[in-house]
């Protein structure tokens, strides 16, 4: 879901949409024309939101197709609710007025060639697993995106964990210091005590900790320069079989683009267990405007071809079974 720091701030909330992609369009071997990069190599998206920021269907549509992209998981959001987990109503909606699971699944009917959905829903109503587990029957192909006001290890989301492994989906999660999914650097004994769920990373904090200096600072969502091998993310990608990365979002370039030398050897150490996602509200699907469209052109430009069809097809293919 689109990032947002823990202030909620309307200034903030607008400016994803803009600033946090601002910058030139990476070269690599995209096309600005939406024929030609229909005619290039499939892309799984496996983060996208129906709805987002009050986008319609068909500019959806449109997104996916010009940004390259032939097949696209839809993440609901739970329903509205005034909990702890949904900031007492201010995360609603993911915070970026996103649909919930019957908006994706039907959208999800309609172009079932180019379209999948996911199920979520609020973790701490009394129906949150039964609301899940109806949609993961109906075909739902992970639960998504847990961003909610909880800690990591909280009764309501081992509820979420344990379902994930007993319907073989996995779980995305985003990861936001003090707002979303508290407790990042004790994940670890989630990781170990649920070891048959996929859970897949995303998001400021998730992105950040790749760094070991983040450690120091850990309050920052969007940090510079060269990064420091070791850090939460990285040792969770390496010592846990479980544990999965989704490119998506702001924070996900940002930290693509700060240190390019550590990042293609992260691709290169991580090539198993990454997974492209955009996570991107804009209209058009390419350009400076477009963080998916220039996150694939970054992989395309930093990886040989084995490693990128893996990041933005071959992984996302074979753990959805797409």
């Amino acid at each position: 879901m689109k990032e947002h720091n823990h202030s909620f701030s309307r200034r903030d909330f607008l400016a994803m949409s803009g600033t946090l992609a601002a910058g030139s369009i990476l070269p690599g071997k995209s096309s600005s024309s939406h024929e030609s990069k229909q005619d290039m190599d499939p892309v799984i998206d496996i983060h996208q939101h129906i709805f987002y920021v009050g986008r319609t269907d068909d500019q959806l549509i449109h997104h996916q197709k010009t940004m390259g992209v032939t097949h696209t998981i839809m993440l609901p959001a739970g329903s509205v609710q005034y909990t702890q987990s949904t900031h007492y109503g201010r995360s609603n909606g993911l915070q970026a007025q996103a649909g919930g699971n019957k908006s994706c699944f039907d959208f999800a009917q309609a172009h079932a060639k180019e379209f999948s959905f996911a199920a979520n829903e609020v973790p701490d109503i009394p129906d949150a697993v039964k609301e899940v587990e109806k949609y993961l029957q109906m075909g739902a192909k992970m639960i998504a995106e847990v961003k909610f006001g909880l800690s990591c290890d909280s009764q309501e989301l081992q509820r979420f964990y344990s379902l994930a492994a007993e319907y073989g989906v996995p779980i995305l999660m985003h990861w936001q210091y003090e707002t979303y999914n508290y407790s990042f650097p004790y994940f670890y004994k989630m990781l170990e005590k649920y070891p048959k769920t996929k859970f897949i990373g995303h998001a400021q904090t998730w992105w950040a900790n790749v760094d070991k200096a983040q450690q120091d600072h850990p309050w920052e969502m969007y940090p510079n320069g060269p990064v420091i091998k070791g850090g939460i993310t990285d040792r969770y990608l390496s010592d846990y079989e479980n544990m999965y990365g989704d490119l998506s979002a702001g924070s996900g370039l940002n930290f693509f683009r700060r240190d390019e030398d550590f990042t293609k050897d992260f691709f290169t150490r991580h090539q198993d267990k990454l997974l492209f996602g955009s996570d991107c509200s804009d209209l058009v699907g390419e350009g400076e405007a477009c963080i998916g469209a220039q996150t694939i052109a970054l992989v395309r430009k930093l990886m040989p071809k084995g490693i990128e069809r893996k990041l933005l097809y071959e992984n996302a293919k074979k753990m959805f079974t797409l």
